[in-house]
Parts: structure tokens; C-alpha cells; sequence
């Protein structure tokens, strides 16, 4: 399961000529920074392990409530950026960013694997939608067994689209989705499989293009004293 009822998702490339930096920045400053912040209980950092169109890197945080995600402190940390993070983020590409609520999570923990699905539905189907994936699919695709997690988080539109004095001035940033299906595993083609599940049951519900990146775990950062930052 997550570890909170908020969560933060972003997808995003880096331009070849920061991607140096974009490392040392993440890993230095910006995820302690991040997971520091009161309400966040852990960040974690994948990169793209196929060939599809998705954007190279995933950064999942989780937090207390989705409350975290638009309360002071948080917000304090957006509309103050570092000067590292003014020039790491030059160098972003293609970011989406969704403030979200869980809306379900089964499984026994984490996994070095993990699959993205996000999509938009019709708004006539949402709420019988939201309910088979929580209540049917995902607790199947969670109890396969080298699957160790399968969530639904639903976007706070409003939230996701509030420019800050981080984002302002940003051209990299695309409309975060509707929805989105988190599958984490053992191995790629069991990730991919707990998506296709969810895509399978989603059928003709979905608005536009689903897009689907299986990925890698780079790095976890938990809230304890020693890395909290």
C-alpha cells in the first residue's frame, strides 16, 4: 500500500546537457527538501524501463492527507525555490504533475518495478468506473503474485494547475491527467500486466489517450531524522 492518502506524481524528461545536474539536484537538495516537508512521508525517483513514448523519469511522493498538498508548508517550499532548483528545472521537459488522492491501494509494499496509467474518463462513467477499479481490478491485479502494490489516484485539478513562483515562469509543463493506475512489481512484464488489467477493464470509458511507462526504481528517500533533510 501507499504510504498516506495524498500523493504527488510527476513525469518528465531532462535535456541531455542537465541531466548531470537534474542528479545531483534531485538527489542532493530537492527530494530531502521535498520529504522534509511536514505531511510528506516519502519520495521515491524511477526512470523509464521500455521504449515507450512516456516521459524518461516518474517521481512518486507520498503524504499524509491530500490536504498536505495544498496546506502552508508545502505551498511556503513552491513560492520560495532554491536558486539550484530555478536552474536544474531550466532543463525539464515535458513535466505533468498531479496532486492527488488515493482513491485505493492493496498490496503488501513496495516494488524495484512500477507501471503508470494515466487517463481521462467520460464524465458520465467516473464514478461506476472509479468503483470497479477499486473495488474489482485493482484488488485482482494486487493479489497476483509478483505484483506488491496497485493503486488509483484521482487528481485535484485545481491544485495541479496553480502556478507558483517555482512554475511560473516554466514552459515545460504540460495539463496533469485525470486519473491515474500505479502498478509496482517484480519485473516489468508484471507491471505491464497489472496496467493492461486496468486498461482492459476501462474499455471504452477512457477520453483521449491512455499513455502507459513501465519503470525502474532509482532511488527512495524516507522521513526519518537522519534523511528527512
Amino acid at each position: 500500500m501507499l504510504a498516506g492518502e495524498g500523493a504527488v506524481l510527476i513525469w518528465n524528461d531532462i535535456a541531455p546537457e542537465g541531466r548531470d545536474e537534474f542528479y545531483a539536484w534531485h538527489l542532493g537538495e530537492h527530494m530531502p527538501e521535498r520529504v522534509g516537508t511536514p505531511g510528506f512521508r516519502r519520495g521515491r525517483r524511477y526512470i523509464r524501463d521500455d521504449a515507450a513514448t512516456a516521459p524518461e523519469f516518474f517521481t512518486l511522493y507520498e503524504t499524509d492527507t491530500p490536504q498536505v498538498l495544498v496546506g502552508q508548508d508545502y505551498l511556503q517550499r513552491l513560492n520560495a525555490p532554491t536558486p539550484w532548483t530555478k536552474s536544474a528545472t531550466q532543463a525539464f521537459r515535458n513535466t505533468s504533475r498531479a496532486l492527488t488522492r488515493v482513491r485505493a491501494s492493496f498490496g503488501p509494499g513496495q516494488g524495484g518495478m512500477l507501471a503508470t496509467l494515466r487517463f481521462d474518463i467520460a464524465d458520465e462513467r467516473r464514478a461506476q468506473v472509479e468503483r470497479l477499479l477499486a473495488e474489482e481490478v485493482l484488488p485482482r491485479v494486487a493479489a497476483l503474485p509478483r505484483v506488491t502494490g496497485a493503486h488509483l489516484c484521482l487528481t485535484d485539478a485545481s491544485a495541479s494547475g496553480e502556478r507558483t513562483a517555482e512554475s511560473r515562469d516554466r514552459t515545460d509543463i504540460l495539463a496533469a491527467p485525470e486519473r491515474a493506475v500505479l502498478v509496482e512489481g517484480c519485473g516489468a512484464a508484471d507491471v505491464r500486466a497489472g496496467v493492461d488489467a486496468a486498461l482492459a477493464a476501462l474499455g471504452d470509458a477512457v477520453r483521449g489517450e491512455p499513455v502507459v511507462g513501465v519503470y525502474r526504481l532509482e532511488y527512495c528517500r524516507l522521513k526519518t531524522p537522519w534523511t528527512a533533510g
